[in-house]
């Protein structure tokens, strides 16, 4: 099988990469930061926080470098005054669409959202607040699902399907109706396929996903297991 090596310009960098990785990818082993919130190493990439986007010469749109390949001679640019008005704007949606309350959160300090707030300078909200009216799941045993700071990553999903393979989550309706659920809607401590693993909890980028027993600030994710889990899968595999 033949490699094939491309060559391409992420912020005025030369770089290399293979042809089958993306432009975050490149951009991660050349120490450029793409800020992201529904990627993560060892899953499957899903494109669907859009905070990656990147500008492409030649192309008026904007990508999301989670999803697109690399290509011979392509330029791009990760930080820009468009690109850091439309990662705020998301920033600011996604605080705006449930309730995020971070000084009573299990994960305050240790939030994906809330590091990406401060990182791009959001500190205030531009839109009105929907606040919705969503449930907290604390059926389960040990965990505990809470919809109002759920950003609809679905990193959990992924994780249950792709490393777990127990496909326990899904997600329902559309838009900011959204909601991630177990076994077509029903309560997690019901679940016939939850395995009670906590990957899903682990791979959470906020406090929509916490072990019981969690005080503020105290729900601390491990993640070094998934590049470990998804490399024995394909050896597996072979």
């Amino acid at each position: 099988m033949t490699i094939q090596i491309l060559t391409l310009t992420i912020d005025n960098k030369q770089v290399s990469g293979l042809a089958s990785e993306t432009v975050l990818q490149v951009a991660c082993e050349n120490d450029i930061a793409i800020p992201t919130l529904c990627y993560l190493e060892g899953l499957s990439s899903h494109g669907s926080c859009r905070l990656c986007m990147v500008e492409i010469k030649g192309s008026a749109k904007l990508h999301p470098a989670c999803v697109t390949l690399i290509q011979e001679g392509m330029e791009v640019t990760t930080q820009s005054e468009r690109l850091l008005h439309y990662r705020r704007s998301i920033i600011q949606l996604l605080f705006s669409e449930r309730n995020h309350v971070c000084a009573v959160c299990v994960s305050n300090g240790h939030c994906e959202l809330q590091d990406l707030a401060r990182d791009l300078g959001v500190n205030h909200i531009d839109f009105p607040y929907l606040y919705p009216a969503l449930s907290v799941d604390a059926s389960h045993s040990r965990f505990v699902l809470d919809h109002n700071r759920c950003v609809l990553c679905t990193r959990c999903v992924r994780v249950c399907s792709e490393i777990e393979g127990a496909h326990t989550w899904d997600v329902k309706n559309r838009g900011i109706r959204s909601l991630i659920v177990a076994d077509f809607d029903t309560p997690w401590g019901t679940s016939e396929t939850c395995t009670g693993c906590g990957k899903c909890v682990h791979v959470c980028p906020t406090g929509a996903l916490s072990e019981k027993g969690k005080s503020v600030a105290e729900m601390l994710k491990k993640r070094p297991f998934l590049p470990y889990l998804m490399a024995n899968r394909a050896q597996e595999h072979r």
